[in-house]
């Protein structure tokens, strides 16, 4: 033990200016990192615990009270009788529904994509690719214009159909079906008398789990976070998600609508619902994170 500690101190001697240099930069930069990102958060979750006075003249890092925490709580329950676990619930419908849409179409399409020939392949693939890269916005209004043909506005339709539409999941199943499947594997199943459908569903299924989770994972945090698609298609305050939901209660702060009258939200909680709308992200993003960590990697190395 004590050789052990008598190497690494001979080390840090021998360290060399420029490789200090380096580490100080790299940690001084994770540093900047973490106190950029973790700062707001904590400043969002002492903001529940405040009162709105609280909350502006006080500190901005200090905690507030467990019986301020639960005035905001009962006076944002109490907006709209409970609007906000509608909005919740809702949202929670809408990913759920497309998510499941999603993995059904996305994952047999990467996989025809990457491990079939068939004519139109190519330009398939440069048609998801160039999708893929297109801005969210720029796609709301040809979707607006199409779900109202179909007589499909204001119905919850309205917004799992164009969630489900989701080509990063494609792109990103067809790269894993091409560089991480063993083509050999499929090939014996084939030989073995094994279909088509059998060679997905018995062999590259089960070898795909990490890229399923991953296209899961992207496309509900996706789904749970738009905001704009929703906000056209859905008229009623009773069909909103809790992302457009919490715009509606920003326009009933006060402080940002001196006309809202007794309909009032103070901004404790605003912030109280804002943690509500993230809380389901974070909740996934814990449960999947070995899943996503596995297919992130998958594809890196090549046997």
């Amino acid at each position: 033990m004590s050789r052990a500690h008598h190497r690494a101190t001979e080390r840090r001697r021998t360290l060399s200016p420029r490789r200090l240099a380096s580490r100080l930069l790299i940690g001084s930069v994770l540093a900047a990192f973490t106190v950029f990102f973790v700062l707001p958060v904590l400043w969002l979750l002492l903001a529940a615990t405040k009162t709105d006075q609280q909350l502006v003249h006080g500190s901005p890092l200090s905690f507030g009270s467990w019986h301020a925490f639960k005035a905001n709580w009962n006076a944002l329950t109490a907006f709209q009788d409970n609007a906000v676990m509608q909005w919740l619930g809702n949202s929670t419908l809408y990913a759920v529904i497309s998510l499941v849409i999603t993995l059904c179409v996305a994952v047999p399409a990467g996989y025809a994509l990457g491990m079939t020939e068939f004519r139109g392949r190519h330009t398939l693939l440069v048609s998801t690719l160039v999708v893929m890269l297109m801005p969210t916005a720029t796609l709301v209004v040809p979707l607006f214009l199409e779900i109202n043909a179909a007589h499909l506005i204001g119905t919850m339709w309205s917004i799992i159909l164009p969630y489900s539409f989701y080509p990063f999941g494609v792109y990103l199943t067809y790269i894993y079906f091409t560089t991480a499947v063993p083509k050999d594997l499929l090939a014996a199943a084939r030989i073995d008398g094994c279909s088509e459908f059998g060679v997905f569903r018995h062999i590259a299924l089960p070898l795909a789990t990490p890229v399923i989770a991953l296209v899961g994972f992207f496309s509900f945090v996706a789904n749970w976070t738009n905001y704009f698609l929703p906000y056209v298609m859905l008229p009623e305050s009773d069909q909103m998600p809790i992302q457009v939901g919490v715009g509606s209660l920003l326009s009933n702060v006060p402080s940002f609508n001196p006309a809202v009258g007794t309909l009032a939200i103070q901004r404790p909680q605003l912030a109280l619902a804002t943690l509500l709308a993230i809380t389901p992200v974070l909740i996934v993003f814990l449960f999947a994170q070995r899943f996503l960590v596995s297919g992130m990697l998958a594809g890196a190395t090549k046997e």
